[in-house]
């Protein structure tokens, strides 16, 4: 007896239509990240750039199957880059950092424990990650001692959030019916 693969036609489609309503989100935050990054308020980016973490967080509440948060960045990532072009390396390499963060994450729990935690841990060291990167390539060093604190707590609570959003948002869909085989 044939095996029904795990990335079937539907999981492709959801895939697609998850990566191609976050991209869009995430096109707004390449437009926002320029202006952000030449002002003042430098230090709320680290929550723009968690906002980069919902294409993963959705399709693995939705679906709940391996490669379904890559995928999905992935798809993300190209529709993000046809907004702002100059950037489309920047999201493709943060998509699959994110992507395969989230994925391993899920990978260390054999893609069989979907609680919330699960989802907030691959969130934290995101966060972690994106603090720690921005802050030494951004030169933030140069901020006053306030704004770098507040930065580095942005920084990590920012995917915290988007991933309680993208959380909520996965339930609902799940709820709705598109996870249904």
């Amino acid at each position: 007896m044939a095996r029904t693969p795990v990335l079937t036609t539907r999981v492709l489609l959801v895939c697609a239509a998850i990566g191609v309503a976050t991209g869009l989100l995430g096109g707004i935050a390449g437009w926002v990240t320029p202006v952000l990054l030449a002002s003042p308020l430098l230090f709320l980016y680290g929550l723009v750039l968690g906002s980069h973490v919902l294409p993963g967080i959705i399709a693995q509440e939705v679906l709940r199957l391996p490669l379904v948060a890559l995928i999905t960045h992935v798809f993300a990532a190209l529709i993000a880059s046809a907004f702002n072009p100059a950037w489309a390396l920047r999201f493709i390499g943060t998509a699959l950092l994110f992507g395969l963060i989230q994925e391993g994450v899920a990978a260390l729990t054999r893609y069989r424990s979907w609680g919330a935690w699960r989802f907030f841990v691959s969130a934290a060291i995101i966060g972690v990650i994106v603090a720690v990167v921005v802050f030494f390539a951004a030169h933030l060093s140069v901020m006053p001692v306030w704004a770098q604190i507040l930065y580095l707590a942005i920084s990590v609570l920012g995917p915290i959030a988007w991933t309680a959003i993208g959380l909520a948002v996965g339930t609902s869909l799940r709820r709705a019916g598109v996870a249904r085989r």
